[in-house]
């Protein structure tokens, strides 16, 4: 064999060898890899695949995995599809004498006298006394697209002074919306989370028993209209407002669509052209629409409950370089009074001779700590906690690197 072909042999065996051993960074024709037989002599397309890492190391050579997506459906609401509040005036009655006091609850007596007059009981002029009735405030809000006779959960809140709503049962109550019209009815037996006993001397509550709920008690007697497929835009409210959050929505529907239907309005609303293909089917536009995934951006915020000690912070946190110095100073008085006792059968008196011992703590041990420019929130965390901050001087320490200039991030307050 001439020497030229020899060499082309080697280089096709070469060549034949290193795509053996290339593995998973090639990936065969689609129809081989769903188990299908390509047809004879048909050419299999060979295309190269980046494999890329999922994950990365960081700094602490922990991973960092990359921001969480979540649907537009869990982001934004319809602008004006929505839930409406609805609120009445009722009567509980059957309570086991924890009811009003019609005397201390002159609005209870008048209620149940109206009642019984529109029962045919005459009541007018004669001395009612029971402690089994009680005024409430019937509450419940009233969903986008009920139709009538949907059943819906109500809220029974005690208005007089009645101890509990134990056994109660609502009777039949009109639910009105802010127009003044009544939307839904109420009644049915109040289920109340909670007790209250009591004796001669000791009384002993548990959870709210002036506040119950009914499961379906309220029977929607009204709809609101509103008319999807009339709409040529629709505009999606985010409920946190964002800029960024709103330019990544409008981005995700206008690669879906494949036009540029969708546009930031503001911070907290992003319009939607519906397109001529979706025309009297915005159904089916928003069913696709709120599938669609984004990553939303959130702001640099800590948010601080002084009464707790909670304090939460988001991973957007960064500081500043700063150096953070926390000690307790601790001052202990004891009282150790000395008594001197006179002898016995002698005319001496008892002797008490003060003595006070104070203790100052100046607690050595604490340390200065050094919190490097742009730390993140672990990072952050770890600093303090290493010169033993706790929660509740932790809350001090952060408004007190706000103060100075020295923390990127909003701090709420509960």
């Amino acid at each position: 064999m001439p020497s030229s072909a020899r060499r082309l042999v080697a280089l096709i065996v070469s060549a034949a060898l290193a795509l053996a051993s290339a593995g998973p960074a090639f990936a065969a024709d689609p129809a081989q890899s769903a188990g299908r037989v390509a047809a004879p002599g048909a050419r299999a397309n060979v295309k190269m695949v980046s494999v890329k890492r999922a994950f990365s190391a960081d700094d602490d050579g922990g991973p960092t995995r990359g921001g969480v997506q979540s649907r537009i459906k869990d982001l934004t609401d319809i602008e004006g599809v929505r839930e409406n509040q609805l609120v009445g005036y009722g009567l509980v009655v059957g309570l086991n004498g924890t009811g009003d006091s019609l005397n201390a609850a002159p609005f209870t007596k008048q209620s149940l006298q109206s009642m019984l007059e529109r029962l045919g009981v005459n009541t007018r002029g004669q001395t009612l006394r029971t402690k089994n009735v009680a005024a409430v405030m019937v509450t419940a809000n009233l969903p986008p697209f009920g139709t009538q006779g949907t059943r819906i959960d109500v809220t029974v809140s005690a208005l007089g002074d009645a101890t509990s709503l134990q056994g109660g049962t609502l009777i039949v109550t009109p639910l009105m919306g802010a127009d003044g019209e009544v939307y839904a009815v109420a009644q049915g037996s109040v289920a109340v989370i909670g007790f209250n006993a009591q004796g001669e001397a000791a009384q002993v509550v548990r959870g709210v028993p002036t506040t119950g709920r009914i499961s379906n008690g309220g029977l929607i007697e009204r709809e609101i209209p509103f008319v999807l497929n009339n709409l040529t835009t629709v505009r999606l409210a985010l409920r946190n407002p964002d800029l960024t959050t709103a330019r990544r929505i409008a981005a995700a529907v206008n690669a879906f669509i494949g036009q540029a239907v969708a546009e930031p309005l503001d911070p907290s609303t992003v319009g939607v052209q519906v397109p001529k293909s979706y025309h009297g089917n915005i159904v089916q536009l928003l069913t696709e629409v709120e599938q669609l995934r984004v990553e939303p951006d959130q702001l640099a915020k800590i948010v601080i409950d002084e009464r707790s000690g909670i304090i939460v912070m988001g991973q957007d946190v960064r500081v500043s370089t700063v150096a953070v110095a926390q000690g307790n100073l601790t001052v202990t008085i004891t009282e150790s009074p000395i008594v001197s006792q006179p002898e016995p059968f002698s005319d001496g008196e008892t002797v008490v001779t003060p003595r006070t011992d104070i203790t100052v703590d100046t607690d050595k041990n604490r340390r200065l700590a050094v919190v490097k420019e742009g730390v993140n929130l672990r990072q952050l965390v770890d600093g303090l906690n290493a010169i033993g901050v706790g929660p509740r001087d932790l809350i001090a320490i952060l408004q007190a690197i706000k103060a100075a200039g020295a923390l990127q991030a909003e701090i709420e307050v509960m």
